[in-house]
């Protein structure tokens, strides 16, 4: 409804979670806290956001001692013929985060195409009569879905992905898999990251309509991350990260530029880096 689209806002006792989650913090303008004393008496937080200093201690520093493999190894099942681009940005985004080496399956063209880009990529071309058994075999992680298309064999193709201990990014095309058949998903005991937009976790939670993720994307990630037992990243403008069990974390970085066709890809590769480290 109507609301005030504010250049300050104070706010007294605690940081409100409506502050720092769109469509809320687009209305905030600069938040100011004034503590009242209130703390003693609250629970713990349901979202965090974190600074910039948070976030840079959090981040992988490499060593004398680091080497290719301590650095992670990512694999990557990702692009195909008809999205050849899906390939060559993702790989980027792992590559430009510093990850220790990327190995790459795909058809010969995109294959192609990475190496063109990227040729530190460790690639191999899927063998049509054996696709399954052309997948990597020592990796630390795994990214899977952007641009992969949805046949069947991609389909078999994330959920062999999704049977290794090694945690798991899926996205895009591989998020309308497991929407359409969860288990995989719910039942994993390793670390699974599923990273839609809105409309995508609207097929992840039948019977929610994009309006209403958008409308109140906090809940709406919590919900999801406690239905598959894994950790959903909701991209849009508030990125919202929830986890079972943890307080969701809201993005504090971002610009609207993002919003274009192959930011997601870099994303998933960016993420994937991390994951395998």
């Amino acid at each position: 409804g109507p609301a005030v689209r504010a250049d300050v806002t104070v706010t007294f006792g605690a940081h409100k979670p409506g502050l720092f989650v769109d469509p809320g913090a687009a209305c905030a303008g600069v938040v100011e806290f004034v503590d009242i004393g209130l703390g003693p008496e609250l629970p713990g937080p349901t979202l965090q956001r974190p600074q910039t200093e948070d976030v840079a201690r959090l981040l992988p520093h490499p060593t004398g001692a680091s080497d290719k493999y301590r650095r992670g190894v990512l694999g990557m099942a990702v692009g195909s013929e008809r999205y050849r681009g899906a390939a060559v940005l993702a790989v980027g985004g792992a590559m430009r985060t510093g990850v220790g080496m990327v190995r790459y399956a795909g058809a010969e063209g995109v294959v192609t195409e990475v190496l063109n880009r990227w040729p530190e990529t460790v690639a191999s071309i899927l063998d049509p009569m054996d696709p399954l058994g052309s997948l990597p075999r020592r990796v630390a992680a795994w990214v899977v879905g952007p641009g992969r298309g949805l046949h069947p064999m991609a389909q078999a193709e994330l959920e062999a992905v999704l049977d290794t201990p090694q945690p798991v990014l899926a996205d895009a095309d591989a998020i309308t898999f497991v929407s359409k058949k969860p288990a995989p998903v719910r039942e994993r005991q390793a670390h699974t990251l599923l990273t839609p937009h809105a409309g995508e976790l609207a097929r992840l939670l039948p019977g929610t309509e994009r309006a209403d993720i958008e409308g109140n994307r906090l809940s709406y990630a919590a919900r999801a991350a406690d239905e598959y037992g894994c950790t959903i990243l909701l991209k849009g403008s508030t990125t919202v990260i929830a986890e079972p069990g943890h307080p969701a974390i809201a993005n504090p970085t971002g610009s609207p530029l993002l919003a274009t066709a192959g930011t997601g890809d870099v994303l998933s590769g960016v993420i994937g880096a991390f994951l395998a480290a």
